[in-house]
């Protein structure tokens, strides 16, 4: 865990307390296999009522967090910024470490033969990895949304989604979103638009509902009154909205399982499951290959 310090800072009680409440916070996390990102961790905060849910108190936990990775007070890799990150090749040391990744990494498509393809897809790329942790396991495509998505990405889902139907396959989008104006009607935009652009899609919204707000009672916002769709969404549900950040990410990767896996034959996954492993047995048995060869040439 890579606490290191790069500057010398002394802390207030208060502050200390806040570093101490973050490393708890962060410890149960990662003991739960998640990363956090500082919008996360600042809503464990509110949630607790530790702080008040105001951008003020947003951007004092931002500065006491990052004054704490800098005097080695808090792991490096304990706040993640996944807007942020390099991309580039995979090297290997030799092909026979390659062909072993491969039984790893190899798939196949396991919703090939099912009668409904599913996809999940969430507004916010900051919640990608959450998303991923859930949908990888169950081999679901997932998608960041960024807000409103742009023409020509929605344009392509379609087509995508168009040649999943002409095998006769139904087409689900299960869709998580903020509950504020434009987070709710983006699951409206997105069964329009699909349907414009020829599919036959149905979006589901899993998320944020209002039966989940009741239930799960993350802290609430003031509804943007500069958001066109406010005057509608006010109506309907008043004056205040909810993000979906807030919620656990053990809430959501469950949400997304226990939806995912209602839209599934069991049956035919498991014979894919078995199918796969008896493939990826191949492959394993090519990687021994390689690795005797190279031994006898004396790599």
């Amino acid at each position: 865990m890579p606490e290191i310090a790069y500057k010398t800072k002394k802390f207030g009680e208060k502050k200390l307390a806040t570093i101490a409440l973050a490393r708890g916070f962060i410890d149960d996390y990662r003991r739960q296999g998640f990363n956090l990102t500082l919008r996360q961790l600042y809503y464990k905060f509110v949630s607790d009522d530790l702080i008040p849910n105001t951008e003020r108190s947003y951007k004092n936990l931002g500065v006491t967090i990052s004054e704490a990775r800098l005097a080695g007070l808090l792991d490096w890799d304990a706040i993640v910024d996944r807007l942020r990150e390099k991309k580039g090749q995979t090297h290997w040391d030799s092909p026979a470490e390659i062909v072993e990744a491969a039984v790893n990494s190899y798939h196949i498509d396991k919703w090939d033969d099912q009668p409904t393809r599913v996809e999940v897809w969430v507004e916010k790329e900051a919640l990608i990895e959450v998303i991923a942790s859930a949908a990888y396991p169950l081999d679901v495509d997932y998608f960041s949304c960024k807000g409103y998505v742009s023409q020509s990405a929605m344009w392509r889902a379609a087509q995508r989604l168009r040649e999943y139907e002409v095998t006769e396959q139904e087409t689900v989008i299960l869709h998580l979103g903020d509950h504020d104006p434009s987070g709710v009607d983006m699951t409206r935009d997105i069964q329009d638009r699909l349907h414009m652009f020829g599919s036959d899609v149905d979006v589901h919204r899993i998320a944020l509902t209002m039966q989940q707000i009741e239930e799960e009672d993350p802290p609430p916002n003031p509804t943007k009154v500069t958001d066109s769709r406010s005057d509608t969404y006010i109506h309907a549900y008043g004056h205040e909205c909810w993000e979906l950040d807030a919620l656990e990410p053990a809430y959501l990767v469950n949400l997304v399982r226990i939806h995912v896996e209602d839209l599934r034959d069991d049956d035919l996954w498991t014979e894919s499951v078995e199918k796969e492993e008896l493939e990826k047995g191949l492959l394993a048995e090519a990687a021994e290959d390689i690795t005797r060869k190279l031994k006898k040439k004396g790599k």
